[in-house]
């Protein structure tokens, strides 16, 4: 029995693999860019996909076999073990055994989860730390400094993304990007055995504790939770309606604004620090499709919900009367309408005409910084007070700005800010 073609490029490259007939390479993966610097490749390893990217130092399957498909890895990333599937892991990550995760996450520098952990479309900025039997799909976490000073999700956590009206208009912004991006920020904690109701708003600095499942928004940040919000009693269920809508999508439109901001400091902030890489602009492509990946879910989800409006219309003149179904009707016809406008503010670039003097002396001082650090955490952290006041003021003109634009669509005050 012979070994594959790419089984022996790897081998020729320098890749090592114990049990090299367990390890299976899909025809169309392309080992130009599988490094052979460092990789392992334990027993059980299966790669597939045109998009694959392996960079130095990375194992493969040292919990037990591995599946890849269309993931993009970055220097020595470590997966233990699971699922994984058209996927970003920025240098440093780690995943455990068990773990399940689908298209779009992005995992950045020092991310990390025990084992048994579900994602999918999910964001975790770089040292945020996952614990362990975890389902966390639909999110953007981001706080802390580094390694020792991280935002958590405790064991047992539930991002809670699937509402009883069947959609997934749910997710939820768990730090932001203009604040988070720099590395400043007090770490957030969710406690374990506990769980978020998307779509949510937390801040920097919050505590949830243990065991709490929290149903509200804390976009301020520095508090602790110890109890979740909302009244707990029994009320009548109408399959078919919503009530309020307004937070739901006033949520939604945010986190688009931040994904929006997200993707402009990659493509503008992030992409110089993949220069000296040899795998560094598949890597840097792999990081903006994600992005666009997300940008993508996010919108469709809000289509899904735009497409139940006349179904809960309908049921709201069924089963509610008063000053509570003018309201509600009032808000749900006024998201049905508006819809469209309101979608296209996410389709004209706006982004990249915003902000644009202090992205200019921002990425004046990043690279002055980076002459001397050159590699992107290094850099980052010794960004003077000065710098990192330009490049949030640069972020957040993207995301105040878009978020602006897409309110005003939806309130009819179509004055631009």
């Amino acid at each position: 029995m012979n070994l594959s073609k790419s089984i022996e490029l790897l081998l020729e490259k320098g890749v090592v693999i114990p049990q090299p007939f367990s390890v299976e390479i899909g025809k169309d993966v392309p080992t130009e860019h599988i490094s052979g610097d460092g990789v392992v490749l334990y027993p059980g390893t299966r790669i597939d996909g045109s998009g694959t990217v392996i960079s130095s130092g990375v194992k493969l399957g040292h919990e037990g076999p591995v599946t890849i498909e269309n993931c993009q890895l970055g220097p020595g990333c470590e997966l233990g073990a699971g699922f994984f599937r058209s996927s970003v892991f920025l240098e440093g990550s780690r995943m455990e055994s068990g773990a399940h995760v689908r298209e779009g996450c992005l995992l950045e520098e020092g991310a990390k989860a025990g084992h048994t952990v579900g994602m999918k479309q999910t964001i975790l900025f770089p040292f945020v730390t996952l614990g362990s039997l975890i389902n966390f799909c639909d999110c953007l976490m981001a706080g802390g400094t580094d390694s020792k000073n991280h935002s958590e999700v405790g064991s047992g956590y539930v991002h809670f993304n699937y509402t009883p009206q069947q959609d997934k208009a749910t997710a939820s912004l768990i730090g932001d990007v203009p604040r988070g991006v720099m590395l400043r920020e007090r770490p957030i904690f969710l406690g374990g055995q506990g769980g978020l109701v998307g779509p949510a708003r937390i801040g920097y600095g919050t505590v949830i504790a243990a065991g709490i499942v929290f149903r509200g928004d804390c976009p301020e940040g520095g508090k602790l939770i110890h109890s979740g919000s909302g009244t707990n009693r029994d009320a009548p269920f109408y399959p078919g309606l919503y009530g309020s809508v307004n937070r739901r999508v006033q949520n939604n439109l945010t986190y688009l604004a931040n994904l929006l901001a997200l993707k402009q400091w990659y493509a503008h902030a992030r992409h110089p620090f993949w220069a000296g890489d040899a795998l560094g602009e598949p890597l840097y492509r792999g990081a903006l499709e994600t992005l666009e990946r997300a940008l993508r879910e996010r919108l469709k989800r809000l289509d899904e919900l735009e497409e139940k409006m006349d179904g809960s219309l309908a049921a709201a003149g069924t089963y509610l009367k008063g000053d509570k179904k003018k309201r509600i009707v009032g808000e749900q016809r006024n998201f049905l309408d508006r819809w469209p406008e309101i979608r296209s503010v996410f389709s004209h670039r706006i982004e990249e005409s915003l902000g644009l003097e202090d992205r200019r002396l921002f990425l004046e001082k990043l690279q002055e910084t980076a002459e001397k650090h050159e590699k992107y955490l290094p850099t980052i952290k010794a960004l003077t007070p000065e710098a990192v006041a330009a490049g949030e003021r640069w972020l957040r003109h993207i995301v105040d700005g878009i978020t602006a634009r897409a309110m005003a669509c939806l309130t009819g005050k179509t004055d631009k800010p």
